[in-house]
C-alpha cells in the first residue's frame, strides 16, 4: 500500500528527531548540585563563631552584625578569636579597672592592622559574646578593657528572636 505524504512527512520527521542525541540531565545535576554548595558555603551573612560554653542572651534585633574582632566570655575562661587569653580565676585586674591579660592582646592584634578613617574617628570595631550567667563586673571590666585598647565600636552578641508580631 501506498503510503500519504502526510504520513511520508512524519516518518521523514521522525527520522530526522530520532538522530538528536538526549539532554544529559546527570551532567546538570551535578553541576548544579555544586553551584548549590558553593553559594551555600559563600553566602553574604555573617555568622559569629559558635561556642557550646556560651549561652547567649535573647533580644529582637533588625540588622545582622558585620565580622569583626571577637571577645568570647564563657563561664570560666576569656577568648579572643577563638584563643584562650586567661581564665576567670587567673585574671589581673589593672587600676582602671581593665584586664592586663587581655588588654595586651588587644593591643598586640591592633598593631597588625592599620586604622581605617571611620575607625579613627568612632574607635575599632568589636564584638562581646559573653553568656547570659556573666556578671555584669566582668562584662565591664571587659568592655573597660576594649575601649581603653582603641577598641570603643562595641557590640555584643545576641541570639535573634522570632518577631511575633504582636503589640508590646
Amino acid at each position: 500500500m501506498k503510503m500519504s505524504r502526510r504520513a511520508l512527512r512524519m516518518q521523514r520527521n521522525h527520522k530526522r528527531n530520532a538522530a538528536k542525541t538526549p539532554l544529559n540531565l546527570t551532567a546538570l545535576m551535578d553541576i548544579f548540585t555544586i553551584l548549590v554548595f558553593f553559594l551555600m558555603v559563600n553566602q553574604s551573612d555573617v555568622e559569629i563563631p559558635r561556642n557550646e560554653a556560651i549561652e547567649l542572651p535573647v533580644a529582637m534585633i533588625e540588622n545582622s552584625p558585620e565580622e569583626h574582632l571577637t571577645v568570647m566570655i564563657s563561664r570560666e575562661e576569656i577568648l579572643v578569636q577563638g584563643r584562650l587569653i586567661a581564665r576567670h580565676e587567673q585574671l589581673t585586674i589593672d587600676d582602671d579597672d581593665a584586664i592586663h591579660e587581655l588588654a595586651q592582646e588587644l593591643t598586640y592584634l591592633a598593631t597588625r592592622v592599620p586604622l581605617t578613617d571611620a575607625e579613627q574617628q568612632q574607635g575599632r570595631y568589636i564584638i562581646i559574646m559573653a553568656d547570659k550567667q556573666t556578671p555584669y563586673r566582668l562584662l565591664k571590666q571587659v568592655m573597660n578593657t576594649c575601649a581603653n585598647t582603641g577598641y570603643r565600636n562595641i557590640s555584643l552578641a545576641i541570639n535573634q528572636q522570632a518577631d511575633t508580631g504582636g503589640a508590646g
